[in-house]
């Protein structure tokens, strides 16, 4: 144990406490990717997870079953998937942004370069990832397994907190 002051502080406590800190702010980042290209929303959605199942049950249960998030992260970690509706939308709009960034408002040419590189190095990550088909869905809230699960499938547990 550490000493702070008078109080004592539990380096477990301390730990939980940074981890709670770090995934709220990839959550915060993760948003901010989804407008923002250059900055990836999956891995600090997946970084977010990772923390939250670490260092709060609730946390963690409130970013997998999140409205907007959870079944893409659940599809991820899960199957390792992305919809054919989340891949083609993240294309359009990187695509969309870096054009409109090379063409308006960058002004070097190897600046230009390095956002296509950027975005087709993209596009590949994208493209590379498997597309969930639709008996991979999840049902609303679900956490481990698919809807069409059959009885000789072993049922996937929600992953505990560490």
């Amino acid at each position: 144990m550490h000493q702070l002051g008078h109080t004592q502080v539990k380096p477990s406590s301390v730990r939980r406490w940074l981890l709670m800190v770090s995934g709220v702010i990839a959550v915060v980042l993760g948003v901010i990717g989804v407008f923002v290209p250059l900055l990836p929303t999956t891995p600090f959605l997946l970084l977010a997870a990772a923390c939250f199942m670490r260092s709060s049950e609730r946390l963690y249960t409130w970013l997998i079953h999140h409205r907007w998030f959870g079944s893409y992260i659940r599809n991820y970690l899960e199957h390792r998937a992305v919809a054919l509706r989340a891949k083609v939308v993240a294309l359009a709009l990187l695509w969309i942004v870096i054009g409109c960034s090379a063409v308006v408002v960058v002004g070097a040419w190897w600046l230009r370069l390095v956002l296509v590189v950027v975005a087709v190095a993209v596009t590949i990550h994208l493209l590379h990832l498997r597309t969930q088909p639709e008996d991979m869905a999840l049902a609303p809230g679900a956490v481990g397994g698919s809807v069409s699960e059959s009885p000789d499938q072993p049922k996937r547990e929600k992953p505990k907190p560490v």
